[in-house]
């Protein structure tokens, strides 16, 4: 009895060869629009030490307590696969001094994460997000090229229908103040809260303001809003965030209720989301955070940044499938030409003309129909009588029409061709 074929792991995906296009031109579009601004890349460990994210993200986060993928290695070392890339860039900031270096640091990535949630459409255990951090300002000016650098991605990648959702979440103080009157004002309704949400009342009780529950919505109606707890310096800071977005001519909505999951987040806090995703529509989140790098033994530093989830943005792009089809299929009849189709293939490639050509020896019959399969736009077909007197034809699979040149001519003619 056969076995069964391994699987791919629940909550993971194969990128397939007809699919890989479009991460690639995505990433690259990414890559241009971070160089136009100046920002530079930064790869950090698949893994790091546990503590990265219980004291950087917060030991009560969802992130921390349910859903990281962590072990204790055979050196007795607590590791884990990096589940969010902000508090593993701060680290890495930290440990090679790049403040010293620069008083603005503005970073950008591009990396798989890890977290055991429920998979859904666009959200996978293993998913890739790019973002970027920019780290030493603390004023207004940074947090809007932030945002507007978010913008400028998606609508360069072609999303349509996106809403800047904006709120302050104030310093520390202006947050512990408001978590107090949050617990208070929920106390009264502590019985009518989901499960999640009364674990949240003590934890995290801010989280409680992104229920998904129509009935705890309707109870938050009434809850205080933050910027009653705002400092004057809160204050201005969000109004000159909002001022400078009105002067780009970056449309927002003010939501009281974004408060962000994660507990370094500090004073602006937005989400960018798209309606062509549906009910879960947020395709990036991001915030300052001006207090990390000192909880993670660096010096004081301020911070901000966003993340989007790569997945989420390819089902809302309008980009196409487009597989990139090679240009010429070399079609060699018979066991002499063998050497001299392979030398042609690797001088075209040499010239970036995607090149390919029959590896199973197959007849020219079989070899034109594989040349159509794989959409080449040129045939350069080589036989014996070819082969004596250095020759090739070259046909035009669009149009059947082929001609005979000589071989030493081929690179020539081929700048000729629109390819």
């Amino acid at each position: 009895m056969s076995k069964s074929p391994i699987r791919s792991v629940k909550g993971t995906q194969d990128i397939l060869p007809d699919q890989s296009t479009r991460w690639q031109d995505l990433e690259l579009t990414i890559q241009k629009i971070m160089d136009s601004y100046g920002y530079k890349e930064i790869r950090t460990p698949a893994f790091e030490h546990s503590e990265v994210f219980s004291q950087g993200v917060g030991q009560e986060t969802d992130i921390v307590s349910k859903e990281m993928y962590s072990w204790t290695d055979q050196g007795g070392d607590n590791l884990t696969l990096k589940p969010e890339l902000t508090a593993p860039v701060a680290r890495s900031f930290i440990q090679h001094n790049l403040g010293v270096q620069n008083s603005i640091n503005k970073l950008y990535y591009i990396d798989a994460l890890f977290r055991r949630e429920r998979p859904q459409k666009g959200r996978y255990r293993q998913f890739h997000q790019f973002g970027i951090e920019v780290f030493g300002s603390e004023n207004p000016e940074t947090d809007v090229e932030v945002i507007a650098l978010a913008m400028h991605v998606f609508h360069k990648l072609g999303l349509k229908e996106l809403t800047l959702q904006l709120n302050s979440i104030g310093s520390p103080e202006c947050r512990n103040n408001y978590r107090n009157a949050i617990k208070n004002f929920l106390a009264p309704h502590f019985d009518q809260l989901s499960q999640t949400s009364q674990d949240r009342y003590n934890n995290n009780p801010l989280r409680i303001l992104d229920t998904k529950s129509p009935d705890e919505k309707e109870i938050l109606k009434d809850a205080p809003n933050i910027s009653n707890y705002w400092t004057i310096d809160d204050k201005n800071h969000f109004d000159e965030v909002c001022n400078l977005l009105k002067h780009i001519k970056i449309d927002y909505q003010l939501s009281p209720s974004l408060v962000r999951g994660l507990d370094y987040y500090t004073r602006t806090t937005f989400e960018i989301t798209s309606n062509e995703l549906g009910a879960q529509n947020a395709i990036c989140g991001g915030g300052r955070y001006d207090g990390l790098v000192e909880k993670l033994g660096g010096k004081p530093t301020p911070g901000i940044g966003f993340a989007a989830g790569i997945e989420r943005l390819l089902l809302a792009s309008s980009s196409d499938n487009k597989f990139r089809n090679i240009q010429i299929y070399i079609v060699g009849i018979g066991n002499d030409v063998r050497p001299t189709m392979i030398k042609l293939a690797e001088e075209l490639r040499s010239n970036d003309i995607r090149t390919s050509f029959d590896y199973l020896r197959r007849s020219m019959k079989a070899q034109m129909r594989e040349a159509n399969k794989l959409g080449a736009q040129y045939a350069i077909i080589i036989g014996e009588d070819e082969l004596k007197d250095k020759s090739v034809i070259i046909k035009d699979l669009s149009t059947s029409n082929q001609e005979k040149i000589t071989l030493d001519s081929v690179q020539k003619y081929m700048k000729s061709l629109p390819l």
